[in-house]
């Protein structure tokens, strides 16, 4: 995984001196830049061109014909160094380090203790995007994107927050009822207030929704999500929305920690670690987790990979929370069949072909699983079968047993709808062969029916080699 050069961060320059060396057209580009700032600006240049001379002029910013001393550093907030020559720059900024201030030297990443990111202005609010300074181009683009989504009001939303920032640090006590009382101040009728521009509407909109919730207590909440297949951006924006607001993440083993770290920086996250085969944490002990965090008064987030709803024992834990009285939501995911079918435009009904679906399990409770699923295989339906690389010798024998035909077209993908997706396709009778495939470690999703052989499998690999078995099964039909 990629690794940030510079850590993103919001620095404090409010009333202190922010020296700025050179008199050129990146000087004058960086000069802008600071006041727009609380800083002071503090201009050291020999040459400075007239255009700076004169924004400097106007906004009343000295200017110094001189090259600075280490006396003039002294307490500085920021060292910026815009002189386009080499041994300059070097020397300035070795001055900068002595005198113990963060120095960026303009287009000379080496000599940066800080890198200056293309800022989104909507002050009080601000938005920066950084590239650890190796694609300024590219960080500009991602720039005019934000600008686009966030209009020129935007700003108030944060005039409205400091303006009763203290009053509700004064009447909710622990940062979780805090960030609920501002979740809901910016999705509710004073932001809306705000951004129309009635500042002082919003204002007692605000103290009037904050009287409301400084006498309820905190009332915690299950939030059951499907993370989907894996791939961040099948996600759905509910679920995205919800886990930037849970105190506490609760995720199985199979949801990739790129989804997990979707949730807030400091929401906890409690892995529980159920896979097949790899129960750590029992079904019972999650229900007892989910109960205990929410009854005090926590956000939970329930993050389970593809859809709660399908094979995802969400069943057991909605009960558990019914029984405790506990409110929860369930918020769908995409379903591993579904995002199977996806990545190879597989028509699980198509008409004329299959007008059936029907979702199973290759390790059910105990070993079985609810009658008829063969059946509808044996009339022309599509079967999607969860979990079923090592069950694939029982799937075989159960659809053959059931009067399936061996010739029944059969595909199975690894790691559906992740990037590293891929597909093996054969028929029924080469089934048993996959379980005996040593370079499948991912989970595979199993597809039976006369539909699948409408997908796109022209680069898919065989299921497995055709035995002398499985040829005589396929010849005898």
């Amino acid at each position: 995984m990629a690794r940030l050069r510079f850590f993103p961060v919001s620095y404090d320059v409010a009333g202190r001196a922010v020296i700025l060396v050179g008199g050129g057209e990146e000087a004058l580009v960086k000069l802008r830049l600071l006041l727009r700032t609380e800083g002071r600006p503090v201009v050291f240049a020999a040459h400075a061109s007239p255009e700076l001379m004169a924004l400097a002029g106007q906004h009343g910013v000295t200017v110094h014909p001189r090259e600075p001393g280490i006396g003039d550093l002294s307490g500085a907030a920021l060292l910026f160094i815009a002189t386009g020559d080499e041994a300059r720059d070097r020397a300035l900024a070795a001055l900068g380090r002595q005198a113990g201030v963060p120095v960026n030297v303009v287009d000379r990443l080496e000599l940066c203790d800080f890198a200056v990111p293309a800022i989104v202005d909507r002050a009080p609010v601000s938005v920066a995007i950084a590239t650890d300074g190796l694609a300024p181009v590219l960080a500009q683009r991602v720039r005019a994107a934000v600008e686009a989504l966030l209009a020129p009001e935007f700003g108030r939303l944060g005039e409205l927050a400091r303006s009763v920032r203290d009053s509700v640090g004064e009447a909710l006590a622990g940062n979780a009822r805090r960030r609920r009382f501002w979740t809901s101040l910016f999705d509710g009728r004073g932001a809306e207030l705000a951004l129309a521009g009635d500042l002082e509407g919003a204002r007692r909109a605000a103290l009037s929704e904050l009287a409301q919730a400084e006498g309820q207590d905190g009332e915690g909440v299950v939030w059951l999500i499907g993370a989907g297949p894996g791939a961040e951006d099948l996600l759905t924006l509910r679920a995205q929305r919800l886990l930037q607001r849970a105190d506490v993440i609760v995720h199985d083993q199979l949801v990739p920690d790129a989804v997990v770290e979707m949730g807030r920086r400091d929401a906890a996250r409690i892995g529980v670690g159920k896979a097949k085969g790899k129960h750590s944490v029992t079904q019972g002990a999650i229900n007892d987790l989910l109960v205990k965090l929410a009854r005090e008064g926590k956000h939970v987030a329930r993050l389970k990979a593809g859809d709660p709803l399908v094979f995802g024992r969400a069943g057991e834990e909605i009960a558990a929370l019914r029984q405790a009285g506990i409110r929860y939501t369930v918020v769908p995911g995409v379903t591993a069949a579904l995002a199977a079918a996806a990545d190879y435009a597989v028509p699980l009904t198509l008409r004329g072909v299959s007008s059936s679906l029907v979702f199973a399990s290759g390790h059910g409770a105990n070993g079985t699983e609810p009658k008829g699923w063969p059946e509808v295989a044996r009339a022309g339906g599509t079967i999607g079968v969860y979990m079923g690389r090592t069950a694939a010798v029982e799937t075989y024998e159960r659809l053959v047993g059931n009067g399936v035909a061996p010739s029944t077209p059969v595909a199975a993908i690894e790691n559906a709808g992740r990037a590293d997706s891929r597909a093996f396709f054969g028929r029924l009778a080469d089934l048993p062969g996959l379980a005996e495939r040593v370079d499948v470690a991912g989970p595979v999703l199993i597809l039976v029916g006369d539909a699948v052989a409408a997908g796109d499998f022209g680069a898919a690999g065989p299921i497995a080699q055709r035995t002398e078995a499985s040829a005589s099964l396929l010849a005898a039909e």
